[in-house]
């Protein structure tokens, strides 16, 4: 059984910084996209960032480029999301995904077929 959990959330403030961690089990990810997504109260969920399995394909969304950074060990079978400036737009529930049949880092939440729970990040002064 697949399961996939983050870790790494909390409450900071402006400015911060926060590692987001994605620890997957039940089989190897080393030849899968790997992503994170984000869902702010009452909003949809959006892109965040999304690598190949090599990391040589990288994808940001544009309201995170420059201050995030998406990163994998595939020896650990884990995708990590550095926060770093973060800004009170940044706060929601953030989930890592998996592409079980593909390496292309999609945008896409529907081409992502495993999903964690999600951890919480908030950003308030």
């Amino acid at each position: 059984q697949v399961q996939l959990v983050e870790s790494g959330g909390g409450f900071v403030q402006p400015g911060d910084s926060l590692r987001l961690s994605c620890a997957a089990s039940g089989r190897a990810f080393n030849v899968n996209a790997m992503a994170w997504f984000r869902q702010a109260p009452g909003k949809e969920r959006e892109f965040v960032a999304a690598i190949s399995p090599r990391g040589d394909a990288i994808y940001y969304a544009d309201s995170v480029q420059g201050r995030f950074t998406i990163s994998r060990d595939n020896a650990k079978n884990t995708v990590y999301l550095q926060m770093n400036n973060l800004k009170s737009e940044d706060t929601a529930v953030y989930s890592c995904a998996v592409r079980g049949r593909s390496f292309y880092p999609s945008r896409a939440a529907f081409d992502y077929d495993y999903w964690g729970q999600g951890t919480q990040v908030t950003v308030s002064s």
